[in-house]
């Protein structure tokens, strides 16, 4: 199945995984009640990890972009406002699956 993903040309893989990017920022902007530390202890990436991958990509082309630019790309806003409205206090046992194997 890996190689038919890549029949259509190399435009439209990268259209389908563009188009895939944005459905996923999507929706995680709009679920703000799933935390960042949340998203690291089950699947080992969050919000700041998609970001830093975007600014990855950007200076790997040359392009002009900075952190607080490609947070707000995935957040849907700026950072520091992000926090203020949705990031709540990380419990005791979110902290302790964090400090868990694999991270």
């Amino acid at each position: 199945m890996a190689d038919d993903i890549t029949a259509p040309g190399e435009t439209s893989r990268t259209e389908l995984e563009a188009a895939a990017f944005r459905r996923l920022v999507e929706h995680l902007r709009g679920r703000t009640d799933v935390q960042n530390i949340d998203l690291m202890n089950l699947a080992g990436f969050c919000r700041n990890c998609l970001a830093n991958w975007y600014l990855d990509a950007a200076r790997e082309r040359g392009l002009p972009l900075t952190k607080d630019e490609s947070r707000e790309i995935v957040y849907g806003m700026p950072y520091e406002e992000w926090k203020a409205r949705h990031q709540a206090e990380a419990t005791p046992e979110q902290q302790a699956a964090f400090k868990g194997p694999g991270h």
